[in-house]
């Protein structure tokens, strides 16, 4: 799938976001635009403001003044669990499963961010309620196949290999069938092998699944050979923006990076 042009309307839009803790700026007027078909990578040095922002996003967090916009409509009047139904999912940099629920039931509670049913008709087993798990349950076996999950898919996350639980929680935050994806430090904890299967799977989500992707990563190889395009923190303010090979040779981001530990 390719990109919309950048003369289209963006499918998220961050406008000039600003957040505060006490007396401390910790964004300071971010702005930039995704567009349908993207994969955006987010990087900058330790305590630049990146996982404040996903946390803005994603509705943990509220900015003292910006706006966030997905599809043209601002999403800061929604509380974080309506986030997948309005379209954007969200994996964590610490892994956010259900340790003791096996993989299905992990995914299945992705499916179940999106669905209508409530306590009275679930106890009916209404027929829309009985056709609305029907399609839950496709919607995990399918995930379950495309992710690689079938040998594992009825045992418990606690025990499984890292680079699985990844998957799984990638999985689950696909089940709500989001329009843009946010992923927080996927390739955290993996070796070089799986960071190039990560990789490849990121850019077939958004390749087969026409999913958008947003990513924070310190994995600045993984970064650079899947990203569209490049937005960079440093402080709490933007200090560059552009594609790969433009934002690798950004004097402000060699100075940023040469002047602190990356993440």
């Amino acid at each position: 799938m390719q990109a919309q042009t950048v003369s289209s309307p963006p499918q998220l839009a961050v406008r000039d976001v600003v957040v505060r803790f006490g007396g401390i700026v910790a964004l300071d007027g971010i702005a930039f635009e995704l567009h349908k078909g993207q994969i955006l990578g987010l990087i900058g040095p330790n305590g630049a403001g990146k996982t404040t922002l996903f946390n803005c996003l994603s509705r943990l967090y509220t900015p003292a003044s910006g706006d966030i916009l997905y599809d043209g409509k601002s999403v800061l009047s929604y509380p974080a669990h309506h986030m997948p139904a309005v379209g954007i999912g969200r994996s964590f940099q610490n892994v956010a499963l259900f340790q003791r629920l096996s993989v299905r039931d992990n995914i299945r509670v992705g499916a179940h961010a999106c669905s209508r049913s409530d306590f009275l008709s679930d106890a009916l087993r209404l027929p829309w309620v009985r056709r609305q798990e029907a399609e839950v349950d496709a919607t995990v076996n399918e995930l379950i196949d495309y992710l690689e999950l079938g040998d594992v898919a009825d045992l418990p996350v606690d025990g499984l290999p890292f680079g699985t639980r990844k998957r799984v929680e990638i999985a689950r935050a696909l089940a709500a069938r989001p329009g843009v994806l946010l992923l927080d430090e996927p390739a955290g904890g993996l070796n070089h092998d799986e960071v190039g299967e990560l990789g490849r799977l990121i850019r077939s989500i958004r390749d087969d699944r026409g999913v958008t992707v947003l990513l924070v990563e310190h994995h600045m190889g993984l970064v650079m050979s899947i990203s569209d395009k490049v937005v960079v923190l440093s402080f709490g303010r933007k200090i560059a923006e552009g594609t790969p090979a433009e934002v690798q040779k950004n004097p402000d981001v060699i100075a940023a990076y040469l002047g602190g530990q990356s993440e």
